[in-house]
């Protein structure tokens, strides 16, 4: 056979395949349909994916608005059946006292269409307003068997009812919310709650909700009220969700207008489906050309690799070159001389354009220790992890250096606003989040950091750099792990606090503290029993400092605790300088700092100071703040029974700010809580407020406990406090903090009664 037949057609490199393939006279017209495919895909999964967050947003607006109606409908079953236990409580109330009563409700809700009282017999008797509701009086509310059931059982259990959506007496369509006074035998009827649903969604429902949704309302399934029937409602979107409230019993049905859904409609799909439409048109058009260029620019492709080639190892053997003077060898970042020359190459550029520019300074927490202990090859091995995690924050405008030790330093170029360096600062936070692996072990560290901004804090680079190092003292100064900004005169912050500090430590050797009194009005007596001390210091140059001056830095420094103890020791003596006078009756409150409360010796101190006064331990209060009062619980508690046994009485301070649990107020001998002044501000204007406040003084009461309610400083305040059985209250509107002498004086001369409490008649 000839060697002619044998020859096998040696196959196309791939290149040549694909640079044939482009050149092919079909393939621009593949990309069109491909951009079309695509297209008409992404249009459709866009359009779905507007569907799903329509639907989100709807369930989210359903969602909020049955939790709306769930706590209102508890806040107003809880208004019905305090009434109602009122009237039980007080079975002789008057009619006049109890209008006065109802009108009150009327008043704070806003939202009843009357508030009515039925005997036994099931007939309304009294109600308010009277006015428009003339024809209810003599009803019979058991007007049907269902009806009558439904209220013996209410009145043989005591429970609520609720009489579902109804056609009024009045007119209109309603509910009605029947709270039994009493149980069985001893029941004296209902207390009864009437609202008009068009009310009531007026008041609980915001105008966006009223205009944006068909409601419909549903108990047992069965449609019971439908809000704007009338509304042009969307078909393809709908929500339900259950009312988790017992006794309505109730499911909403939310459908959105028309309106609403087409302003969450996004108009992405259809410029989607337009813009590749037209880039596959582009794209075309364009490989077209391409085709035509490729062959001319083949040769030259192959030349401008090989040049290009060249280029790059020449530019890899320079930025190796520069690499070695600027990096530093350990941890591969760069050294603190090639940051300070960039640094000042930096601020000249951000002088031209007048831009702002940050220095952060970052100190590692415990390193020294670390390294101490696990030995250097564990600290270099550290080192080396947090520097590769610091390294990932690089970027274009952020240079991240090692300066040495256990420092690393930041700059951030191009600042326009601050909230830049904070989110930086939160990024640089986020690397010490997870523990490091090093030799096969975890190890959290946590980092401290100092700020200063140019121009503002400094117009060079050393001067940035000394200032970035101030407040990096200073951030460590408040615990570590967290940042602190340079300010101006932070300097002279600095020389002022070592010289306090300096200052602190002579003063209880040169008697400069002093006590002043706050005193605290029962409001059941309209007298004053007891007061606050409040401790001040007479300092020989700036004159009487308050606590927040001073206080912190004792705290620091560990002298707190014999300051603490001091101030124990003059309200002792203060107590006995009383005795045989007309203040001999009034106790005296302090205050106890964490630090104090973890002395050992507390106890045994508090003991001595009353038994060299020869007082009595009754007469003197400790407070301390909730925050403190749960820390450690099994220690505190151990202290404060100590305490309570020696017959100290014990306070919480600024209840209710830091802290949900409530078990420890069964569990600690408590005898009396103070409500934060932050309740207090806005109680006579603000509902949720009130809410609050009335909710903390049953719990305290129905635990035993008495209740005292700070910064009081209108009258408002103090009558509303009075209407609801404080039992004590102080502020600027009793007196401020005062010094014995002049409490004296005016105790005496009976003006810290205000006269709301006096005229009142409460």
């Amino acid at each position: 056979m000839p060697a002619a037949e044998h020859t096998v057609e040696k196959p196309a490199p791939p290149i040549n395949i694909i640079v044939k393939g482009l050149l092919s006279p079909a393939f621009p017209v593949v990309i069109f349909l491909v951009f079309l495919g695509l297209a008409a895909g992404l249009r459709e999964g866009l359009i779905r994916q507007d569907n799903s967050q329509i639907n989100t947003n709807l369930a989210n607006e359903t969602r909020a608005l049955a939790n709306t109606l769930e706590r209102e409908f508890t806040i107003l079953a809880g208004a019905i059946r305090r009434m109602a236990d009122r009237m039980h409580t007080n079975p002789e109330t008057s009619e006049q006292n109890w209008r006065r009563d109802a009108r009150n409700h009327l008043q704070d809700f806003g939202v009843y269409q009357a508030i009515e009282w039925i005997d036994r017999d099931f007939i309304i008797r009294w109600l308010e307003p009277y006015s428009g509701n003339e024809d209810v009086i003599g009803f019979n509310v058991a007007f049907s068997d269902q009806r009558r059931e439904a209220l013996e059982i209410a009145q043989r259990s005591g429970e609520l009812d609720i009489s579902g959506v109804i056609d009024l007496r009045q007119g209109g369509k309603g509910l009605v919310i029947y709270a039994p006074v009493g149980a069985a035998a001893d029941n004296r009827g209902f207390i009864a709650g009437v609202f008009r649903m068009e009310t009531l969604a007026r008041q609980l429902l915001t105008n966006r909700v009223l205009e944006s949704f068909k409601i419909e309302i549903r108990r047992n399934g069965v449609m019971s009220y439908e809000l704007n029937d009338s509304m042009t409602t969307s078909p393809l979107f709908s929500q339900t969700e259950q009312v988790e409230q017992p006794i309505l019993n109730w499911s909403i049905t939310v459908k959105p207008s028309v309106e609403w859904v087409d302003e969450r409609r996004s108009y992405w799909p259809a410029v989607t489906f337009s813009s590749l439409l037209l880039m596959g048109l582009l794209t075309s058009l364009t490989t077209l050309l391409v085709q035509l260029i490729l062959k001319r620019n083949q040769a030259l492709l192959k030349t401008r690799k090989e040049l290009d080639r060249e280029i790059y190892q020449r530019k890899s053997m320079q930025q190796d070159l520069a690499r070695l003077e600027s990096t530093d060898t350990l941890t591969g970042l760069a050294n603190r001389r090639f940051f300070m020359e960039d640094l000042a190459h930096t601020l000249n550029i951000a002088d031209r354009q007048m831009r702002q520019v940050a220095l952060i300074m970052l100190d590692l927490d415990r390193f020294q220790m670390l390294n101490d202990s696990l030995g250097h090859q564990f600290g270099d091995e550290l080192l080396i992890k947090i520097s590769e995690r610091l390294n990932q924050l690089s970027n274009e405008r952020i240079l991240v250096a090692y300066s040495g030790g256990d420092e690393f330093m930041i700059c951030q170029q191009q600042v326009d606003d601050i909230d830049d360096v904070i989110h930086l600062l939160g990024q640089i936070k986020q690397c010490f989040e997870q523990p490091f692996d090093v030799q096969n072990e975890g190890h959290s560290v946590t980092a401290t950091m100092g700020v200063a901004v140019y121009p503002q804090s400094g117009l060079d680079a050393d001067t940035l750099m000394r200032n970035a190092d101030i407040a990096l003292y200073r951030a460590k100064e408040q615990g570590r792990n967290t940042y602190q900004f340079y300010t101006e005169g932070m300097q002279d912050r600095e020389v002022l606090r070592l010289e306090l500090d300096k200052d602190l430590s002579q003063a209880l050797t040169n008697n400069e503290f002093v006590l002043y009194y706050q005193p605290q009005l029962d409001l059941d007596s309209s007298e004053i029993h007891s007061v606050e001390a409040l401790i001040r210091w007479h300092h020989p140059r700036r004159g009487l400092l308050p606590p927040i001056e001073f206080i912190p830095l004792a705290e620091e420094s560990g002298r707190i605790t014999e300051i603490g103890r001091w101030v124990v020791m003059a309200a002792c003596r203060q107590l006995a300088a009383w005795k045989g006078t007309p203040y001999e009756h009034l106790k005296i409150a302090v205050n106890l700092s964490g630090r104090e409360l973890d002395d050992e010796k507390l106890v045994d101190n508090i003991r001595e100071a009353l038994d060299a006064e020869n007082v009595s331990a009754d007469r003197l209060e400790v407070e301390l703040t909730e925050e403190i009062f749960i820390q450690n619980i099994e220690h505190n508690l151990n202290q404060l029974s100590r305490l309570r046994q020696l017959g100290v009485h014990l306070a919480i301070d600024d209840f209710g700010v830091g802290y949900s649990s409530l078990g420890y107020l069964r569990d600690f001998p408590v005898d009396l809580l103070k409500i934060d002044r932050s309740f207090i501000t806005d109680v006579a204007e603000r509902h949720d407020d009130a809410v609050i406040t009335r909710a903390v003084i049953n719990l305290a009461h129905n635990l035993g406990i008495q209740v005292v309610a700070e910064g009081v400083e209108t009258e408002a305040q103090l009558t509303f406090l009075k209407n609801h059985r404080c039992n004590l209250v102080q502020g600027y509107l009793i007196s401020r903090p005062i010094p014995a002498e002049e409490l004296e004086k005016v105790l005496a001369e009976g003006i810290l009664v205000p006269g709301a409490v006096m005229d009142s008649g409460l």
